[in-house]
């Protein structure tokens, strides 16, 4: 068997995408056909908002291809993310966003139609995601490539965007400063309670794969580090940029003959066109090793990822749990009971429940095997 014939049934046996985010006071989890946000509410409920999933990938098969299906799982990541995030804040901060809404003028039923806007993509969300990709573009592209190029300039290196040593260099800044970014921002309480969140998202879904009762004893049983986490996709990311940056750099003679500093303008922006392949790659990797986590060379390619978690989880309560296992049994049992997987259309609407624990949900009988693609 040839290596691309090896490579392609690695890749096409992986786990389906059954994953979530931390959220404020809650969990987002979605499974391949079913999307749920679970938020605790001040007075001590869990708010479930469930939905079916009918992604561009259940419509256009094309999308479920390798490499692609990373750069549309990124988009419809943010996409996803955004919304649940004004979702969380909508439900746990409701009566202090009210009242700042009232004071500006705003009468009840703006504020209530305000908000509804909010918690669904339109182009509002698409807008958020270029203003936050332009933050990150900014922050994790122009600035370390500047930076590698004035230190290179202040150490009297000849490092030419042709080469290794420029792109290597580039990408430890560029780790120095998303390490820094999230240790800063860990000081904040809020942002913390967020990282205990993301601690019980790892938790529940490890439950599930380990093919254990998702209950909240069983989840303190595992750590709060996982190896498909966005904190190691964003570690592959950088690693697979210096690669690929350094190759096609070499080949492509980018902003050959311009003066310097529109030279380096022109190559950063390249670099964020390249951005898309590097994400389709690093989501293959990361889902390889996702599914051979016990593989000697997968521990080995997650270990910085998973020591990056240390930075951006957060050892959750039982209450914290509770959330997180809602939001996965809820998804777990959408997919069973509407028989998503084989939907070729929506067939569920979207709809809130408020639960006043765990044993609300009706436990199921879907298993790890039921999700693999």
């Amino acid at each position: 068997m040839n290596l691309w014939r090896r490579l392609t049934l690695l890749v096409s046996k992986q786990y389906a995408a059954i994953g979530g985010q931390a959220v404020i006071e809650g969990v987002m989890m979605r499974s391949p056909n079913a999307f749920v946000v679970a938020v605790r509410t001040p007075d001590g409920a869990i708010r479930l908002r469930r939905d079916q999933w009918f992604g561009l990938s259940k419509r256009f098969p094309f999308f479920k291809k390798p490499i692609l299906r990373g750069v549309l799982m990124l988009v419809e990541t943010m996409a996803n993310g955004i919304v649940s995030l004004n979702y969380s804040a909508n439900v746990s901060m409701d009566a202090e966003l009210k009242a700042k809404a009232l004071a500006k003028g705003k009468t009840e039923a703006e504020y209530e139609a305000g908000k509804k806007k909010t918690e669904k993509v339109d182009f509002a969300t698409f807008f958020t995601m270029a203003i936050s990709m332009g933050f990150g573009i900014a922050l994790f592209v122009f600035l370390p490539h500047a930076l590698t190029a004035l230190l290179g300039e202040y150490l009297g290196r000849d490092w030419g965007l042709d080469s290794f040593a420029f792109h290597a260099v580039d990408g430890v800044i560029k780790a120095a400063i998303f390490i820094l970014y999230i240790w800063l921002i860990g000081f904040m309480p809020d942002v913390r309670r967020v990282f205990q969140y993301h601690g019980a998202e790892h938790k529940s879904i490890s439950v599930f794969e380990a093919d254990l009762p998702l209950t909240v004893e069983n989840a303190k049983k595992f750590t709060t580090q996982h190896p498909r986490c966005g904190t190691s996709f964003l570690f592959f990311l950088i690693i697979v940029s210096i690669i690929l940056f350094s190759a096609v750099f070499t080949v492509v003679p980018i902003g050959q003959g311009l003066p310097t500093i529109l030279r380096h303008v022109v190559a950063a922006a390249f670099k964020v066109v390249l951005m898309l392949p590097v994400a389709g790659v690093s989501y293959e990797i990361i889902k390889a090793a996702g599914k051979c986590s016990t593989a000697w060379w997968a521990r080995a390619m997650s270990a910085p990822g998973m020591l990056l978690q240390n930075l951006t989880t957060r050892e959750p309560d039982d209450k914290q749990l509770e959330v997180a296992l809602a939001s996965i049994k809820a998804v777990l049992f959408l997919e069973e009971k509407y028989n998503l997987k084989d939907a070729d259309k929506k067939v569920l609407s979207l709809e809130e429940v408020d639960l006043q624990s765990l044993g609300d949900i009706a436990d199921n009988n879907s298993r790890l095997k039921d999700f693999l693609e």
